[in-house]
């Protein structure tokens, strides 16, 4: 690939990514990614620096044709600023040459690609299901109602058929403000109680909050339900309870970065037990090539973190996109106000 001299490279600001791709080009870039046989458990682990007003989150990777790393800002008091706890930026290169090839609007990009990686879970789990393949979602049950709530149900609804959506907020107005855009869009919704009625009628049941305690245990949800947690980042915060996670048929995205970070898993079990292969866990690649056995009567739970490759699948995904459609991006739009 041809470099871009350093003072032109171009940066991709949210109105670019939405041009180049939607979510369901997003989940078709992970599966292609994870059938095409991109080595997950040896993707480089996420790295943490702390800073006075927080921490940088710095994610690294590379394929055959690219290498990119997303730099990412954690500021708990930005909330009480009224600005985003959280804000990244993308910067990706000639995997030949590491020179640069463009900068992408981070906070876009992950928004894009979490739920595109759990809807390609899903969609893999609700396969597998022992009484049958299920081709779509009767009832969705998300807990939280942020920017992840919001992404993984458009993500679903583009992916599979979705009957009713029970969003499950700690904030009734913000949960009924989801509630009122979903419905505009014809994704039918209301808003929902934690009680866990609620949540045992639900086939699929999404966790998406800021929670370090568990919000789901194994008594809240149905027998054949697919659970996915993704809001839970770092081994000392979690979602789920030990009790559903030692009851269920897990997948993580790899069982390194799971074994590193993920908290889920980590409370429920010691580290040194899920080495030793106490209880089976299934990764994506695994996932995607049918190789994950669902046992009846028994949920079955996918549990993320967010990996350094998801996000340059997408970011090349993006770039091969922009080049098709010859659309160069406009150097300088960092609107991330979409």
């Amino acid at each position: 690939m041809t470099p871009v001299p350093a003072d032109s490279v171009p940066v991709i600001g949210v109105d670019e990514i939405d041009s180049a791709i939607d979510r369901r080009g997003a989940a078709d870039a992970i599966e292609a990614a994870l059938r095409d046989g991109v080595d997950i458990e040896s993707d480089a682990p996420r790295l943490f620096s702390p800073l006075d007003s927080g921490e940088f989150l710095l994610m690294p990777t590379q394929s055959s044709e690219h290498a990119g790393i997303k730099v990412v800002t954690v500021a708990p008091r930005n909330t009480e600023r009224g600005l985003p706890k959280i804000q990244a930026w993308y910067l990706v290169f000639d995997a030949e040459t590491l020179s640069p090839l463009a900068i992408l609007e981070g906070a876009r990009l992950t928004t894009l690609r979490t739920p595109a990686v759990t809807a390609v879970a899903i969609r893999a789990m609700l396969q597998a299901d022992p009484r049958g393949p299920q081709q779509g979602i009767g009832s969705l049950a998300v807990l939280g109602s942020g920017p992840q709530a919001e992404a993984h149900v458009r993500t679903l609804a583009d992916l599979l058929p979705v009957g009713e959506v029970s969003i499950v907020g700690r904030t009734p107005h913000r949960a009924a403000e989801l509630v009122e855009r979903l419905d505009a869009d014809g994704i039918r919704a209301r808003a929902a109680s934690a009680e866990a009625a609620e949540l045992r009628a639900a086939d699929v049941v999404v966790t998406a909050t800021s929670s370090s305690t568990p919000v789901v245990g194994r008594r809240d949800v149905g027998d054949h339900a697919v659970i996915a947690a993704i809001g839970s980042h770092g081994a000392a915060h979690r979602e789920l309870s030990a009790d559903l996670v030692t009851d269920a048929d897990l997948v993580v995205e790899a069982r390194a970065s799971a074994f590193r970070e993920n908290g889920n898993l980590l409370q429920a079990r010691g580290l040194a037990d899920w080495q030793a292969g106490a209880q089976r866990v299934t990764n994506l690649r695994e996932l995607i090539a049918g190789a994950f056995v669902r046992r009846d009567a028994r949920p079955a739970v996918y549990t993320g973190v967010g990996m350094s490759w998801e996000d340059l699948a997408v970011v090349a995904r993006i770039l091969k996109s922009a080049r098709g459609a010859d659309a160069s991006p406009r150097r300088g739009n960092t609107d991330v106000r979409k």
